[in-house]
């Protein structure tokens, strides 16, 4: 399968299953998009001067036509262009090994945000706090349950992580040891809303190389309007002052701002410019999912507001860049020469198989967008996995078994997308979520031009 597309005025086509991207000419583009194999619809063999030259109009002259179409055959016959897929035949799902969890440390928020997940942090149960042995205990079953893994990763989630910090540093030094003595290695991270953090926690993640993601949604009203703190006080400049403080000495090791936008706001780029202007460089900005009940939805009338800020979005990076900023916008960090391996592109994150999340009760889930959801408990830190029928659900959700990827040129890039958002949203793992489908193709065809600008070959 391939895609073509004109993308301020250059002509670019993908080519699914080799990866290979092209700047097209003008002639070149034409007679591809006429030739109505590019899609699959048609035999290569149509790929002749007599069955192209026609529908061209009299546009060019034969000997032109003739130039370009040894060029298609040139790269046709180098696995460049209209390649075959040579993984489905071969492709066997994982066995389970859990390379990565959330812990879910604190199940209880000190902000009240508008859009929250997680029940603003409570996930539909009472609020609470993981004790230690319950963190320990994860910590063990990871390790013993990661094969051949060596390198380990955990992120501290809520609610907020910070609100259990004595717990979380008593975590990464168990779980250092505790690795070590196994030969392994845990990477941690933490994700915070910033209103707790201090000089000591900025000290503790860099001491043990933590990484950080912080929360802060663009601009001040409307990060107001969504984070409130409880009784409905703004967070904003709190926030904001923290999250300042705290990098004006974290120095250049790396971190995420990461932002939520809405049907509220959906003039997101006006975030990025925001968070930009306050001197942050790497920035994550996530659209909501919520059911088109919610007056914050992103319903699919939304899409042509929402495309057109992707590409204001796009220009204004492209002007950073040229500017010597290094700024970058997490959902165009795509590098097509050197991106996931092929089982990545084919069964996206892993839940369920590779990565888990815990509950503060110790209850494992396959992320933590499913913890509170009784039917995908997996079992306990302490017996292990005892659903084993859920890891294989997740195994056999990869691009193969959902339909509506079958057509689809961006799948190698999604994986069929977040396996929550589509059971949220449209009631099946298995069927992607349509919205969240048109947004990640907008933004594969712009990270792909931002890639061929800045490696100068347009």
């Amino acid at each position: 399968m391939m895609h073509i597309y004109r993308y301020k005025g250059v002509n670019i086509a993908v080519d699914e299953f080799s990866g290979g991207i092209h700047v097209l000419d003008e002639i070149t583009y034409e007679i591809l998009k006429e030739y109505d194999g590019y899609q699959g619809k048609a035999p290569l063999e149509d790929l002749t001067l007599e069955k192209v030259l026609p529908k061209l109009e009299g546009r060019y002259s034969p000997a032109e036509v003739m130039e370009a179409l040894e060029e298609i055959k040139t790269l046709i016959a180098e696995g460049q262009l209209f390649s075959e897929d040579k993984f489905k035949e071969h492709y066997k799902p994982p066995k389970t090994e859990i390379k990565a969890m959330c812990l879910n440390i604190a199940h209880d928020c000190n902000m009240r945000c508008r859009y929250c997940f997680a029940g603003t942090g409570s996930y539909g149960h009472e609020r609470g706090l993981m004790p230690l042995t319950i963190a320990q205990k994860a910590i063990d079953f990871l390790i013993e349950n990661s094969g051949h893994r060596k390198n380990l990763e955990v992120d501290f989630f809520g609610g907020e992580p910070l609100l259990n910090w004595e717990v979380v540093k008593a975590t990464v030094l168990y779980g250092k040891d505790k690795a070590k003595a196994f030969g392994k290695n845990i990477s941690f991270t933490l994700t915070t809303n910033a209103l707790l953090l201090t000089d000591e926690v900025r000290e503790f993640l860099a001491e043990h190389d933590m990484g950080i993601v912080l929360s802060l949604d663009g601009r001040e009203e409307v990060h107001d309007r969504m984070r409130p703190l409880p009784g409905g006080k703004a967070s904003y400049q709190m926030v904001l002052t923290n999250i300042k403080n705290f990098l004006e000495k974290w120095g250049e090791r790396p971190y995420y701002i990461r932002g939520t936008f809405t049907a509220q706001n959906p003039d997101f780029a006006e975030d990025f410019k925001a968070l930009v202007r306050e001197g942050f460089k790497s920035i994550s900005l996530e659209p909501v999912v919520l059911p088109d009940s919610s007056h914050l939805a992103l319903r699919e009338e939304l899409l042509p507001v929402l495309k057109a800020q992707y590409d204001e979005l796009g220009e204004y990076l492209y002007k950073l860049w040229q500017e010597g900023k290094n700024v970058e916008f997490f959902h165009f960090n795509l590098n097509p020469y050197e991106g996931p391996c092929l089982h990545k592109r084919l069964s996206g994150c892993g839940a369920g198989f590779e990565y888990v999340a815990v509950s503060p009760e110790g209850d494992i889930y396959p992320c933590h967008q499913f913890v509170g959801k009784d039917e995908y408990r997996m079992g306990n830190v302490e017996e292990g996995i005892i659903r084993q029928d859920i890891p294989e659900t997740f195994k056999n959700a990869h691009i193969y078994n959902k339909t509506e990827c079958a057509s689809c040129w961006a799948r190698y890039y999604c994986s069929g997308g977040c396996h929550a958002n589509n059971l949220n949203m449209t009631g099946d793992v298995l069927k992607p979520y349509k919205t969240s489908c048109e947004m990640m193709r907008k933004r594969v065809e712009i990270a792909l031009y931002l890639t061929l600008k800045k490696e100068g070959l347009i």
